[in-house]
């Protein structure tokens, strides 16, 4: 079990180390100068050689790559080429609202989700359970690019409830933080409801109802417990395409949080804030899926002894 461990965690450094090397080519093959961006096409020939020479670009790739490797693993994440600012000072901020974001979502999707596919699982077969199974559906197809503003013009616009895109208060997490759960909360349902409704013909069920037990206790003691199992691996695994999801959802909704911040850093050609930003996109996600694995083998003891 700790040789796995250990195995596995070399493995997430190898994993995140190859993300940012991979990241680091291809930002630096993409069409584009940032020298260019900063001082318009009419500056000289000098003054760009100059601001090169300055930044740093003037040097081989490896020495760049290498430059910015020995600087991450003393913490020191660069200085944005466009603003002049430490890219840890913008990442910090960015980063706490993204995550902000992403948890609101995920409460969303534990909420509704686990409670919609409880319900579907209990009626089985009757018209709450196909509403919400088609409903769940509908939604699972709806790509967040067109959800975004779709929920914009319906609370926003007609409706004129909610804030319509940026950062003015408690409201203005509502919509951004329903587009991005909407996807995972079908995938929620789905799941908990088709578990549910496989666990409701074993024999453990049947034992408990034997015993005389309520039909509501069964499910809720012995059905939704063993559920929960599944869903933790689940939700795990989706926590990390929340936060690659943000991506879309903040610049629609002018959210200032990690993805936002990546979308504006590639605009602008600003290396050290993009290869920032990924890294730490990719850093989450792998952590993430790392730490669900280690809850997994907690929760449910035949995964270790399986090991």
């Amino acid at each position: 079990m700790k040789n796995k461990f250990v195995i596995d965690f070399i493995y997430l450094i190898f994993q995140i180390l190859g993300i940012f090397v991979i990241s680091f080519i291809l930002l630096h093959l993409v069409p584009g100068d940032p020298v260019l961006v900063m001082l318009g096409e009419s500056s000289s020939v000098a003054d760009r050689v100059a601001l090169k020479q300055l930044l740093g670009l003037d040097q081989p790739l490896y020495t760049q790559l290498l430059q910015s490797l020995f600087g991450i693993f003393q913490g020191n994440f660069g200085t944005s080429i466009f603003n002049q600012q430490p890219v840890k000072v913008l990442i910090q901020e960015a980063i706490k609202n993204t995550y902000i974001l992403a948890i609101s979502s995920l409460l969303i999707t534990l909420s509704v989700g686990l409670t919609a596919g409880f319900m579907a699982a209990k009626y089985q077969g009757k018209w709450l359970d196909k509403t919400i199974t088609n409903l769940s559906l509908l939604f699972i197809s709806i790509p967040h690019f067109f959800l975004g503003p779709l929920l914009i013009l319906l609370f926003s616009i007609f409706l004129g409830w909610l804030p319509i895109s940026g950062m003015q208060g408690i409201y203005s997490i509502i919509l951004p933080a329903l587009t991005l759960a909407l996807g995972l909360l079908a995938v929620t349902i789905k799941m908990t409801r088709n578990c549910m409704v496989e666990l409701m013909n074993s024999d453990v069920v049947r034992t408990a109802r034997a015993k005389g037990l309520s039909e509501w206790k069964v499910l809720i003691h012995h059905v939704f417990r063993l559920v929960l199992i599944p869903i933790i691996t689940l939700l795990g695994m989706q926590f990390g395409s929340l936060l690659s999801g943000a991506v879309i959802t903040e610049t629609i909704f002018s959210w200032n949080g990690i993805g936002k911040l990546l979308v504006e850093s590639i605009q602008t050609r600003d290396y050290p804030v993009t290869q920032s930003c990924i890294l730490l996109i990719a850093t989450s996600y792998v952590c993430i899926n790392f730490f669900t694995e280690l809850l997994y083998q907690w929760v449910d003891p035949r995964v270790r002894l399986n090991k």
